[in-house]
């Protein structure tokens, strides 16, 4: 079997994706799973900016690191890059699927489901909230690539 290759995204870039990118890299290289990971945004704001700092902190104190992390906005041709387009929310699934042409490669799901999280269907967005979202959002993509993981050894 080949290495499967995931893209995660989310709108900017800048929270989400580039979070369970650094999560799912670390974590798929502890379990020895060769993958090949990526994250952008369906959005063009950030492209090239940093993740976003509060997300780097949060991220940064549970062990990850998005130092070098610079957001890119999804490209047409990342429906033939990756087997997997995992988005973020349901936003940005609808998105991805408007943006699909027919014939691609890469198939567009929701991560959360897509991974096995059963208790939520949308990551959501912490951009706009507290300190704690942000935190949330690091057990929330552990559990979500637990079951990402879970899902490639069965493959």
């Amino acid at each position: 079997m080949s290495t499967p290759r995931i893209l995660f995204v989310c709108l900017g870039n800048i929270c989400r994706s580039p979070l369970v990118e650094s999560v799912a890299r670390k974590r798929c290289a502890e379990a020895g799973l060769s993958v090949a990971l990526a994250s952008c945004g369906t959005g063009d704001w950030h492209v090239g900016k940093g993740a976003d700092p509060r997300m780097r902190a949060a991220a940064r104190a549970a062990g990850f690191d998005l130092e070098s992390h610079r957001a890119r906005q999804l490209q047409a041709a990342d429906f033939d890059r990756h087997d997997w387009l995992l988005a973020m929310d349901s936003d940005n699934l609808t998105e991805l699927n408007r943006l699909a042409r027919p014939g691609a490669a890469g198939q567009a799901a929701l991560f959360l489901p897509w991974a096995g999280v059963t208790s939520v269907q949308d990551f959501p967005d912490p951009y706009y909230g507290e300190a704690e979202g942000f935190r949330q959002c690091v057990d929330l993509a552990e559990r979500g690539v637990a079951g990402l993981i879970e899902r490639l050894r069965q493959c």
